[in-house]
């Protein structure tokens, strides 16, 4: 299909926010034509945001995520199979797309716990019960809350945190069910999940912890959600964030491994290798992901690979942000796992509680907790594998303490941004926020860096006018 001077076809089942990171970069490189197959009617937009949709803080304008030219976005596009011998996928309608080079780029599908009564006879979810993945349910459910005086969260991942402090902030009394011992049990210890626990009873949100929905009571207008330690809560919505799996129905009848998600090896390259995967569908390793930081790693692995350079992905830099009004946790690694030193500070009392895992002066995994503050400083040693001395990470986990007429000031390279990598001194080189988001990325992951890059470009603004001209 390529020849001398002609440009290779990417194919991109998917267009989601890995999707979109990959299409920006081989537009860049200007080496090939990509196409990306998006079954969802709306432009690609920023998932990652929703809960500040629903929390009212963004417009569902600013969620939109802006494609270079040159790049073939189809919408409402379903793919359903790949004929690998021909190099086409045939979509839902029948027609078919060639490709040189096929990227799955599939994401998460919600399951359905097993909660009884939450489907109705006739087959159709119960119209107070919502799902969390897609702008289409963050519509839903923010149409329902006007109407709404009480919600039952089901999960506290970070996503259900996320959720539940966002109809808290809209006056809901919020409750959070949690079948594991504690919250956000997948990214953090018994410790760090009691002080978040602790920090969502003083906003107001109580949480069940060890406790599992079992059935759905319609009782009319209300209805009353049962858990398994006896306890019955009424309420108006049910949200459910617990459970989702890799989407590899696709690459399953395409004949590709596939184990918990489609297996890639260290090029992001499939069992077969004109066919790639990235983002929440594939799987290195024994590791899935379901963040940001390392789908957007992934894709520039793959952009690099496929312009014929030499990348690679180990899978191993994950850090994760949980974006909720009043609730900051950031988590590098996998803290619950992770075998080293324990540094560790709790004040529970103030909401804090700071952990790093350190192994051979450098630390491999870590959990902060209410203070975010030297999360950048952290972030940035963690991802380089600096060696630190015997007293450091003790001081990294102490909170600064910054007068308000001296401002903390950032070197340059420290890191701000950590979904997209993106260091202070990138950020001051731009004149405004629109340029930070279109050349660095910054602000358009999680937003958990929105408030640095602003004081970072306010205090850019203020230099500039002392500047003598």
């Amino acid at each position: 299909m390529t020849g001398p001077g002609t440009r290779e076809r990417v194919v991109v089942v998917g267009a989601g926010m890995a999707a979109v990171r990959l299409a920006e970069l081989l537009v860049a490189g200007g080496r090939h034509e990509v196409v990306l197959l998006g079954d969802e009617p709306h432009a690609p937009y920023n998932r990652i945001l929703l809960s500040a949709v629903l929390e009212g803080t963004h417009d569902p304008a600013a969620l939109a995520m802006r494609l270079p030219d040159g790049v073939d976005l189809r919408l409402g596009t379903r793919v359903v199979d790949v004929h690998r011998a021909e190099r086409e996928v045939e979509l839902a309608d029948r027609s078919r797309v060639p490709y040189d080079r096929l990227v799955l780029a599939t994401g998460s599908i919600p399951t359905l716990p097993p909660i009884r009564g939450l489907v109705r006879v006739d087959g159709r979810l119960d119209e107070r019960v919502h799902a969390f993945r897609s702008l289409e349910d963050c519509r839903r459910l923010d149409a329902a809350v006007p109407g709404a005086r009480r919600a039952v969260v089901v999960g506290g991942g970070l996503l259900g945190l996320q959720v539940a402090r966002a109809l808290a902030v809209r006056g809901l009394a919020t409750e959070v069910v949690e079948g594991g011992e504690h919250l956000l049990r997948s990214q953090v210890g018994p410790a760090a999940g009691s002080v978040l626990a602790r920090g969502l009873r003083r906003l107001g949100t109580n949480v069940y912890t060890g406790a599992r929905a079992v059935r759905l009571v319609d009782e009319g207008p209300t209805c009353r959600l049962r858990l398994d330690n006896g306890h019955t809560l009424e309420t108006d919505l049910v949200v459910l964030t617990a459970g989702g799996r890799p989407s590899t129905s696709l690459a399953r009848r395409a004949g590709l491994e596939v184990r918990r998600g489609v297996v890639v090896d260290e090029h992001l390259r499939t069992s077969d290798e004109r066919v790639s995967a990235i983002g929440d569908c594939a799987q290195r390793g024994d590791r899935t992901t379901g963040f940001v930081p390392p789908a957007w790693e992934q894709a520039g692995v793959l952009a690099r690979h496929l312009r014929g350079e030499d990348a690679t992905y180990d899978g191993s830099r994950v850090v994760a942000r949980l974006r909720a009004t009043d609730l900051d946790v950031a988590v590098l690694g996998d803290p619950t796992t992770a075998e080293g030193e324990v540094v560790e500070v709790t004040n529970p009392v103030v909401g804090s509680h700071r952990r790093l895992v350190v192994r051979g002066g450098r630390i491999v995994a870590g959990t902060l907790v209410g203070d975010l503050s030297r999360i950048g400083l952290i972030t940035q040693h963690y991802d380089r594998g600096t060696v630190l001395g015997p007293t450091e990470p003790g001081h990294l986990l102490m909170p600064d303490r910054v007068t308000a007429a001296e401002p903390a000031v950032l070197p340059d390279d420290a890191e701000v941004c950590s979904c997209a990598g993106v260091s202070a001194g990138a950020v001051r080189a731009c004149a405004s926020l629109d340029e930070v988001r279109a050349t660095t990325r910054a602000t358009t992951g999680c937003g958990g860096c929105s408030d640095a890059v602003r004081q970072l470009l306010r205090t850019r603004t203020t230099q500039l006018e002392g500047t003598p001209r």
